[in-house]
């Protein structure tokens, strides 16, 4: 069994382990410094202190005319040593100008040489020094005693070096109390900011999160979907390539509000809604999108995820799908009706009535015939041509009329390479149905379609209807998705005239509504034809 190695500390764990550290040095490291810092304190008041009860004895009359007496060591000691009791010093003595002793704690000391430097003092200069005599290491002040300008005596007062170090000691205590007290303080803020911190990232250490910043830039960027983040405010967090491209977006993008994106007002109000929206379909400049939304919340609103689907070629595989299958219920009614047809034959065959079956027969194929000639004459462009012969079809399935204008001719080859039939289909295609529609179940349920090039440099596709028409005001409306005049059915309504616009707008041709002759809606698509060559047109 392989032994499993331990698990890296997590982020928070190491900061708070790298944290601790740091405070515990920059604690001790200022105790350290407080320590020596009053210290150095401590020695500089008792150099104080020492000079200034060095020359207040100095300066006493009652010093100077003891010195002057036979036996200064009989006044003087007992004076000295009352200072010492009071002035808080270890020591005062008091000596000649060659530093014989008058005065000493330790009575056996007088008479003999003071232990120390006092060249200065018998210049008449006071000095302070750290030195070691008979009561061990200590600050000491000496000061000289003048009378007339001459130096009659010394006098040295100084504290010793222990009494000092208890000082710093009584300090030291205090202040490791509170060094004691700031570390656990300190303690306990790094582990509550540390807990915090380690909620947000899981858990992880720094290997674990840089690992998954690189899977999720690499899975941002090799998603082909749209993926957009908008944070609190509706402004772009995060948008990847895909999202880019099936926005139409350029440039520096995150940071910028959504409304100022310049997308369609529709799809603009979807990402700025507030709740949830699953598989919206909305239309850009060329593309058909599948929006899903979805907020980010955690008790109040932090912000949405959006990803968009590009359908474009989807949708319209579907809208030849339901051409096809158009097609294919009016060759399911042309086949019935077919069959009946051929049963009249067959009976009027067997009542012995042979002419009349051929007459009825030869009938029948030609108004077929003549349907397909009248169509092809004026459009004889093979796939404008199959779409109209089964619009026209599945029209007369439903009641309608529809009728191919003779007034223009449309003649194969003329189309250029840059009008793909998937597009013309898309426009006539979506244009017929909706006049249908439109149409079916008025007095006169006609559709009027005509399909011609104006000038050799632009193709104008019309579809009229006998319906009850578009009203001016709403002229605009009826090409944005969702309008429609009717109830919205599973799989919704409004879609089909706003692909016709996208389509017409793709290759920057124009789309008008006006009123009909028949009293319905005219639809007119005018596309540009980018070739030299002409092969028909208006006559």
């Amino acid at each position: 069994m392989r032994p499993r190695l331990p698990r890296p500390r997590s982020l928070a764990g190491q900061l708070f382990a790298v944290q601790a550290v740091l405070l515990a040095v920059v604690v001790v490291g200022y105790a350290l410094f407080t320590y020596i810092s009053d210290r150095n304190q401590a020695e500089e008041a008792a150099r104080r202190q020492a000079m200034a009860v060095a020359r207040a004895v100095a300066d006493a009359p009652s010093v100077r005319a003891a010195i002057h007496t036979s036996d200064p060591s009989a006044q003087l000691q007992p004076y000295a040593l009352a200072v010492v009791r009071d002035a808080g010093v270890d020591f005062v003595t008091i000596m000649d100008p060659q530093g014989i002793r008058w005065t000493h704690p330790d009575g056996k000391q007088i008479g003999k040489r003071f232990l120390g430097h006092i060249a200065r003092a018998q210049r008449g200069l006071p000095f302070t020094e750290t030195y070691t005599g008979t009561l061990g290491p200590s600050v000491r002040a000496v000061t000289p005693v003048t009378d007339g300008g001459h130096v009659i005596g010394l006098v040295s007062a100084g504290i010793k070096v222990e009494a000092i170090s208890r000082r710093a000691s009584e300090q030291v205590t205090a202040l490791v109390g509170v060094a004691a007290g700031a570390l656990v303080l300190g303690a306990v803020g790094t582990y509550v900011v540390n807990a915090r911190l380690r909620r947000h990232t899981h858990g992880m250490n720094a290997a674990e999160l840089s690992r998954m910043h690189d899977y999720h830039q690499a899975a941002l960027h090799a998603v082909r979907e749209g993926l957009l983040m908008l944070d609190g405010r509706y402004r772009v967090a995060l948008i990847n390539d895909g999202g880019r491209e099936l926005l139409g977006v350029s440039g520096e993008v995150v940071g910028r509000s959504v409304a100022g994106l310049g997308l369609p007002a529709p799809l603009t109000g979807a990402l700025l809604a507030s709740g949830p929206r699953v598989d919206e379909v909305h239309l850009t400049a060329d593309r058909v999108l599948v929006v899903n939304t979805s907020p980010v919340s955690g008790g109040e609103h932090r912000g949405t995820v959006v990803t968009l689907r590009d359908v474009t070629e989807l949708q319209s595989l579907m809208g030849e799908l339901d051409s096809e299958r158009g097609f294919t219920q009016a060759l399911r009614s042309q086949a019935h009706e077919a069959a009946n047809r051929l049963h009249t034959v067959v009976s009027l065959i067997e009542l012995g009535r042979a002419e009349e079956a051929v007459e009825f027969a030869t009938a029948e194929l030609e108004l077929a015939q003549a349907l397909t000639d009248q169509v092809v004459a004026a459009v004889s462009e093979p796939v404008l041509a199959a779409l109209l012969l089964g619009k026209t079809a599945q029209a007369n399935e439903r009641g309608v009329e529809l009728l191919v204008s003779q007034e223009g001719a449309l003649d194969d080859g003329l189309l250029p390479e840059a009008l793909p039939a998937r597009d013309l289909v898309t426009i006539l295609g979506n244009l017929i149905d909706n006049a249908v529609d439109a149409a079916q179940g008025t007095m006169a349920a006609r559709v009027t379609v005509a399909a011609y090039t104006e000038g050799g440099s632009e193709l104008v596709l019309r579809v009229s209807d006998s319906g009850a028409g578009v009203d001016p005001a709403q002229a605009e409306l009826v090409f944005r998705r969702g309008w429609s005049t009717k109830p919205a059915g599973p799989g919704g309504r409004g879609l089909g005239l706003a692909l016709v616009r996208q389509a017409v707008h793709r290759h920057e041709g124009a789309l008008t509504v006006t009123g009909a002759a028949d009293g319905g809606a005219s639809f007119e698509a005018r596309l540009p034809l980018r070739t030299a060559s002409v092969g028909g047109g208006r006559p």
